[in-house]
C-alpha cells in the first residue's frame, strides 16, 4: 500500500466500506479492549468539515488532543525528510519554495479530494495503549482498504483541530480524537500518487541479544 494524495470523487459503495471494517475489527488490542471507534463523514457533512477545517487552520494553532512529538532527531529526521522532498519533487515543488510547500500541506485538511473520511478515537481513560490499539486498527484498516483495490491515507493532521472535529461530528470530550483515515479511489493520473516512500532494512530495527 501507499499513502493516497489524491482521490476520485465518486463515493464506495457501502459493501466495500463494511468489508474493510470487518477486516480491521480483527486488530489485536490491549486486553482485547477494541477501544477504537470511527466516525465516518461522507457527502454534505464531510464538505462542511473540509470548510471548518480549512477555515479553522488560517485563524488558529493546532490543540491536538494527543501532543506531537517533541522533535525528530538523527535517522527518523532524515527520513521525514526524504519523504517530504521525495513528495514535493514528483509534485514539481523546488526545495525551499515554502509557499508552494505549504499549499500542498494545506490539502491535508481538504481530505486531499476523498470522498470519505474517518475520524479515529479511542476511550479518553484508556490514554497511551488506547492510542497505541488505534494506531495497529488504522495499518489494518489501510491494508484492507489496499486489499480491494481502494486507496487510503492516515493523517495526523486531521487531529490538529479537535474542537472543530467534536463540534461538526459530534464526537464527545470522552473521545481522544487519535487521528483520521482519508479513503476512496485512487486517482492514478495524480503525480502525487506516482510517488512511493523508501524502507529502511529489517535488521536496522531489530536488537538480537541471545
Amino acid at each position: 500500500r501507499y499513502s493516497c494524495r489524491a482521490f476520485l470523487p465518486e463515493p464506495l459503495p457501502r459493501s466495500t466500506i463494511d468489508a474493510i471494517l470487518a477486516t480491521a475489527q480483527r486488530t489485536a488490542s490491549w486486553c482485547n479492549a477494541q477501544p477504537w471507534q470511527l466516525t465516518i463523514a461522507s457527502g454534505a457533512t464531510l464538505e462542511r468539515l473540509r470548510s471548518a477545517l480549512q477555515s479553522h487552520m488560517l485563524a488558529a494553532a493546532p490543540q491536538p488532543d494527543l501532543p506531537w512529538p517533541l522533535e525528530y532527531r538523527g535517522v527518523y529526521q532524515e527520513r521525514r525528510r526524504e519523504c517530504g522532498w521525495g513528495l514535493y519533487e514528483a509534485l514539481g515543488i523546488a526545495k525551499g519554495d515554502r509557499e508552494a510547500s505549504a499549499r500542498q500541506a494545506a490539502q491535508n485538511f481538504t481530505m486531499f479530494g476523498a470522498p470519505h473520511v474517518a475520524i479515529v478515537t479511542s476511550d479518553e481513560a484508556l490514554g497511551v495503549y488506547g492510542a497505541v490499539d488505534c494506531g495497529a486498527y488504522v495499518s489494518n484498516f489501510m491494508l484492507a482498504a489496499h486489499s480491494l483495490g481502494m486507496g487510503s491515507i492516515a493523517q495526523a493532521a486531521l487531529a490538529s483541530y479537535p474542537g472543530v472535529l467534536r463540534e461538526v461530528l459530534g464526537i464527545g470530550e470522552d473521545r481522544c480524537i487519535v487521528c483520521g483515515i482519508s479513503f476512496g479511489r485512487a486517482d492514478p493520473a495524480h503525480a502525487a500518487n506516482h510517488f512511493r516512500t523508501t524502507r529502511a532494512d529489517p535488521a536496522s530495527s531489530v536488537v538480537w541479544r541471545e
